[in-house]
């Protein structure tokens, strides 16, 4: 059986790229479960996809934990440990992230035993309206690496997930699918199908028991307010609103209401500033603005010039 998992952000079409590799599997005569993973959360927040496909029917149930295939559409994933990019791989796992970095960079930053590759393509994909095509990019990928699905498989399988996009939407994430196959052929087949876990090795859920207080009246912290503020939702984004306060008229009532998460106040001069520690990088405020003076940089360069790397 093969078990891949696709790891991205809400936003980058991680769902869209289950669906795809299923089907294609499916078109290439395997059964197939694919099924994404996520909360409430939206755009930039870590989820996760996962495909099964087998040539008997599948028994296997839930989340993948030993997976054969991890594909990682945005690098800065692999760090962050609630993520679970890296949870249950072993040396025959084949890791392939979307990164301008080379393998052997990868490799040592993450002490890994098994393959790692990149694809620098998808990791080119910088342009707001071309980061939706990163799922295809994956799914292209991942039909190459596994090595036993036909091109002309993944071409329907995109035609028929994505007919309802419309032809030019088709058009475009077949470039970029077909695109990754090409370039991956050199490694075509090196995920290997991995047998069935034995039953003898399963391990029960570690369970931590948390002390309950003596209290009159008490809930769970959920339920109390504000508490959304402690959670650093900046850290999902991978883009962010800029903005030019020479070009800003001061409507602040315009970002400040469209944004979803309410991280747009005024300061005493009437301008607008962003909390980048709960911007999650939508850039509604960049699309409302009708000045023009917000703009989209990405949080790498971003990064880079505050740590004094930029101008």
């Amino acid at each position: 059986m093969y078990r891949l998992r696709f790891h991205g952000r809400g936003g980058q079409g991680m769902k869209t790229a289950s669906r795809i590799l299923g089907t294609a599997f499916f078109l290439a005569g395997f059964e197939v479960q694919d099924a994404p993973r996520y909360g409430a959360e939206r755009r930039g927040a870590p989820i996760f996809a996962y495909v099964r496909a087998d040539r008997r029917p599948i028994n296997e149930r839930g989340v993948i934990r030993r997976p054969d295939l991890v594909i990682v559409a945005d690098e800065t994933l692999v760090l962050i440990p609630a993520a679970g990019v890296l949870e249950g791989i072993t040396a025959q796992t084949v890791l392939l992230i979307s990164s301008m970095e080379k393998p052997e960079i990868w490799q040592e930053r993450l002490h890994l035993a098994g393959p790692v590759l990149t694809l620098p393509r998808a990791a080119a994909l910088t342009d707001p309206l071309e980061l939706r095509f990163i799922g295809a990019a994956c799914a292209g990928a991942a039909a190459r690496l596994v090595g036993v699905i036909p091109r002309d498989s993944l071409a329907q399988a995109i035609r028929d997930e994505l007919a309802h996009l419309g032809e030019a939407v088709v058009a475009r994430d077949l470039e970029v699918a077909l695109e990754a196959y090409d370039l991956l052929a050199e490694h075509a087949g090196c995920v290997r199908e991995a047998p069935e876990a034995p039953a003898d090795t399963y391990q029960k859920p570690r369970w931590i028991d948390l002390p309950f207080d003596d209290a009159g009246l008490s809930a769970p912290d959920i339920f109390a307010p504000a508490s959304s503020a402690k959670v650093p939702t900046g850290l999902w984004r991978t883009i962010r609103p800029v903005i030019d306060y020479a070009h800003c008229k001061r409507c602040v009532w315009i970002c400040s209401t469209l944004c979803p998460d309410s991280t747009i106040s005024v300061n005493e001069e009437g301008y607008p500033e962003i909390d980048y520690e709960h911007c999650k990088g939508c850039l509604i405020c960049m699309t409302s603005c009708p000045s023009h003076a917000i703009r989209a940089l990405p949080e790498e360069e971003a990064a880079g010039k505050i740590s004094g790397g930029g101008g």
